[in-house]
C-alpha cells in the first residue's frame, strides 16, 4: 500500500496565519477558521431548511465548509488587497488555487479520490452550496473583525467596512437571521454572554 501526504499537508494548516499584513491582537489560522465557517455554514444551510423553505444539504456543506481553504496550505493565504487588485491578479490567483486544489486531490489514494475530489475541486460544488460556504466564509472573516475591534484593534476598521459590504453582495434570508441572531453576542465580553447561562 503507498504512503499518502494529504492529512500530513493538512495538518499544516494551523501553521497558516491569516490576515497576514494586518496587527492582530490575537493571530488566526487557516485550520481554526475552517473550523468556523463549517459550523457557520452548517448553521446557515439548517436555517435555511428549517426557517425558509431550503432543501440542502447541511452536513455536506460542513463538509465543503472544512475543506473549502485547504489549497491554502499549498499557496499560503494570500491578502485580500492583494488578491482582488485587479482583475488580472485576482484571475492568476483563481488559476493557482485550482493547480494546488488538483494537487492535494493527487495526495489522495486512487480508490478515495472520489470521495475527497468533490470536497476540495470547487467546481464540483453547486451554486447553492458555493453561496453557503462563501457566506459563511465572509460571516467568519466579519466576526473576526468584530473581535479585534472590540479588543481595541482599529487596523480592522477599513476591514469590517469592507466585509459589510461583501456580505450585502451575498446576503440571503438565512444570513439576515444569522446575522439578528447570533452575531450581537460578539460585541459582548465574556461575563455578558455568561450572565443568562452559568455553570
Amino acid at each position: 500500500m503507498n504512503q499518502s501526504h494529504f492529512f500530513a499537508h493538512l495538518s499544516r494548516l494551523k501553521l497558516i496565519s491569516r490576515w497576514p499584513l494586518m496587527r492582530n491582537v490575537r493571530t488566526e489560522n487557516v485550520s481554526e477558521h475552517s473550523l468556523q465557517v463549517a459550523m457557520v455554514a452548517h448553521a446557515l444551510a439548517v436555517i435555511k431548511n428549517r426557517k425558509f423553505g431550503g432543501q440542502v444539504n447541511a452536513e455536506r456543506i460542513a463538509l465543503l465548509a472544512i475543506y473549502h481553504d485547504a489549497s491554502e496550505v499549498l499557496t499560503g493565504d494570500l491578502p485580500t488587497p492583494v488578491k482582488y487588485f485587479n482583475t488580472q491578479i485576482a484571475l492568476e490567483y483563481k488559476a493557482i488555487e485550482k493547480i494546488a486544489q488538483r494537487k492535494l486531490i493527487e495526495m489522495v489514494p486512487d480508490d478515495l479520490r472520489d470521495i475527497f475530489e468533490p470536497l476540495i475541486d470547487e467546481q464540483r460544488y453547486s451554486d447553492e452550496e458555493k453561496a453557503l460556504v462563501k457566506q459563511a466564509d465572509a460571516l467568519c472573516a466579519y466576526l473576526k473583525c468584530l473581535e479585534e475591534l472590540s479588543a481595541g484593534n482599529n487596523e480592522f476598521v477599513l476591514a469590517k467596512s469592507r466585509l459589510e459590504k461583501t456580505l450585502a453582495d451575498r446576503r440571503g434570508d438565512e444570513m439576515d437571521y444569522f446575522m439578528q441572531t447570533f452575531v450581537p453576542s460578539f460585541h459582548l465580553s465574556l461575563d455578558e454572554i455568561s450572565q443568562d447561562s452559568p455553570l
